[in-house]
């Protein structure tokens, strides 16, 4: 049997599996250990092992417990929901006013938490009942707080950057600051849509009745400095890591213990919000390296196959395509497994086999890293497996129905693709800020 055999089958086998309902970590795991038990014998069946100790002297690993406990602090200790209602009293006269708002509540706790499972979990519980409550249309406001949640893996401190950043051996600096203006561009380009939309028909999204509007300006101001906090925190950490005061993991340090601060000068931090924040840190950072274990493990049998070297072979080679082909067809495979797996299981099985073919065709590292990210966040809401799809339905309120959240997105996913296409087209758009920023600072 060949080698490129042997990975396809290793391949398909995994994607069977997946479809048992088993834990993607597991499935990962259990046919990387196999294939590795069959391949090289005893000594082969250590790769799980071997790929445990290389996770845990990950030393850039510890940045993930810190973005999910200050996105967590900051979300349970009410910040979110002070947020949203300044968003309520300062939009809400404008026809699908609360609808934007939601917005900008996604870019706000999108820069508070590096992970689109926080921004669901706001949306749904705090703005979706809200925004149904006042007559908006359930499909809409729906795609926007889905399309919205997935703002958190593309905008600063995206953790999945952070992860694409130690496998393609990219400054992570780089990267947050490369998913700035295509994270912005994305969620203008939601607002439009929805302004519009809702412009057309205002039956969509009605403005609020003039008594829901008499809120004093004193009442407006305060709600207003909401958002300060969460973005004082967000500045403060960046500015440090940007600057080379603090290295990585320090800065996701001092938003952490920031954070925990905020909630304390509040009147928040309660016993009971800190045993949850942690809780739910702890639940979130077990899974992730659950999932880099296993996935390490898989790609380490892959590469030991020479999967890299083939995969070189067969595009450049047997098919002779051009670089942009060869890129389309990448994504278009993040796509497809999108649809099986998360956004980390993806990455660090196929990004060692992409990126040295990225690098190969002469692409900038940073600008794909951009690319790799938004097409994560089509595959979130795609069917028929996109993950946000099935958190949404776990979330919604009772009326909200699972055509309703298939129907809701397929605006949203065509705004996506428009950002992909728009960035592939004018890569400066991601790679003009590190440029500029990295320049200036020499």
């Amino acid at each position: 049997m060949s080698y490129e055999f042997i990975a396809i089958t290793m391949f398909a086998g995994m994607m069977v599996l997946l479809l048992t309902g088993q834990r993607v970590f597991a499935v990962i795991g259990f046919v990387g250990v196999v294939a590795a038990f069959l391949l090289w014998g005893t000594g082969g069946s250590e790769m799980g092992f071997a790929s445990a100790m290389k996770l845990v002297k990950w030393y850039p690993m510890l940045t993930v417990p810190m973005f999910v406990f200050m996105g967590y602090m900051l979300s349970e200790s009410g910040i979110a929901e002070d947020l949203y209602k300044a968003f309520h009293v300062w939009m809400g006269p404008i026809n699908g006013g609360l609808a934007l708002g939601t917005i900008g509540l996604m870019v706000i706790i999108s820069a508070m938490n590096g992970l689109s499972v926080a921004g669901m979990a706001i949306g749904a519980t705090i703005a979706l009942p809200e925004l149904l409550r006042r007559g908006y249309d359930k499909v809409m406001t729906t795609g926007v707080v889905q399309g919205g949640s997935t703002l958190g893996i593309l905008i600063p401190p995206s953790i999945v950057l952070v992860l694409y950043g130690m496998i393609a051996r990219v400054p992570v600096g780089q990267l947050w600051l490369a998913g700035v203006f295509p994270g912005l561009l994305m969620a203008a380009l939601m607002a439009i849509y929805v302004y519009v939309r809702c412009r057309i028909n205002p039956s969509l999204g009605p403005a609020l009745p003039a008594e829901d509007r008499k809120v004093p300006m004193g009442e407006k101001l305060r709600l207003l400095t909401a958002g300060i906090l969460p973005l004082g925190i967000f500045t403060l950490m960046m500015w440090l890591f940007l600057s080379g005061i603090a290295s990585l993991v320090e800065a996701s340090a001092i938003g952490a213990i920031s954070s925990a601060l905020v909630a304390w000068q509040r009147g928040r931090l309660t016993r009971r919000l800190w045993s949850d924040v942690l809780q739910k840190t702890l639940g979130i950072s077990c899974m992730f390296m659950w999932i880099l274990i296993a996935s390490l493990c898989f790609g380490a049998v892959f590469d030991g196959l020479g999967a890299v070297k083939s995969i070189e072979r067969f595009f450049l080679g047997d098919l002779g395509l051009e670089p942009w082909q060869v890129l389309v067809l990448m994504q278009l495979s993040f796509l497809i497994m999108g649809m099986f797996l998360d956004d980390t299981a993806m990455l660090v099985i196929v990004a060692p086999l992409y990126i040295p073919l990225v690098q190969k065709l002469g692409f900038d590292l940073v600008w794909y890293g951009v690319l790799y990210t938004i097409t994560c966040q089509i595959a979130y809401i795609t069917p028929p497996f996109g993950y946000n799809l099935f958190m949404m339905r776990a979330m919604a309120p009772p009326g909200i129905t699972m055509r309703d959240i298939y129907a809701s997105i397929w605006p949203f996913v065509g705004i996506m693709i428009v950002s992909l296409l728009i960035i592939g087209l004018f890569p400066d758009i991601a790679t003009w800020l590190p440029e500029h920023f990295y320049a200036k600072g020499q």
